[in-house]
């Protein structure tokens, strides 16, 4: 795991920066998903976009949602992955084991920070899911299920989607205020 270059020991999506031949956030995602995980493109049925969400240098980060089949057989570039886990996603909602903290960004935007720990019976290990991860795996489950987790969010789980983007455009106002202050 701590070989890796980006994000040792972190668990995370399949993902990364647009390349100047992406037309999208889909073509990255489907790309970065073939390079890290061997997904091929035409295996997946994009389903959406959600939501962004900003990481921790700031960056925006764009989720796609898509099906694939259940019989697909990862093949982790080990210059890029070091272990490929599988998480039911209704674990997002009823966790067995949970925390949250409440974070400052560097713009003074307060939000709450899930962690999740999944043991997972193949490989005998523990992992711990957190940050933008957690957060991107909670909000679809929440879309998903519809129901309300066994945990605080920071959406009205009424107005779910509308929530979310306040959510978001308040985080990204956060950030823009600061950059504008700085200059």
């Amino acid at each position: 795991t701590f070989q890796l270059r980006r994000s040792p020991g972190e668990v995370c999506f399949p993902g990364g920066k647009r390349e100047a031949t992406d037309k999208d956030d889909i073509d990255t995602a489907l790309r970065e998903a073939k390079e890290e995980v061997g997904l091929q493109p035409e295996k997946v049925e994009v389903i959406c976009r959600l939501i962004p969400g900003i990481d921790k240098m700031n960056n925006l980060v764009t989720p796609v949602v898509g099906f694939i089949d259940d019989t697909f057989q990862v093949t982790p570039n080990p210059d890029e992955v070091s272990e490929v886990f599988v998480v039911p996603l209704e674990y997002f909602v009823k966790p067995l084991h949970y925390k949250a903290f409440s974070y400052e960004t560097s713009s003074g935007f307060l939000t709450r920070i899930h962690c999740f720990t999944y043991h997972d019976q193949e490989h005998k290990k523990s992992f711990k899911i957190w940050g933008l991860t957690a957060h991107f795996a909670v909000f679809l489950a929440l879309v998903i299920f519809g129901e309300r987790p066994t945990f605080e969010v920071d959406y009205d789980l009424d107005n779910l989607m509308s929530s979310s983007e306040n959510y978001f455009s308040n985080l990204y106002a956060s950030i823009y205020e600061r950059k504008k202050n700085n200059l």
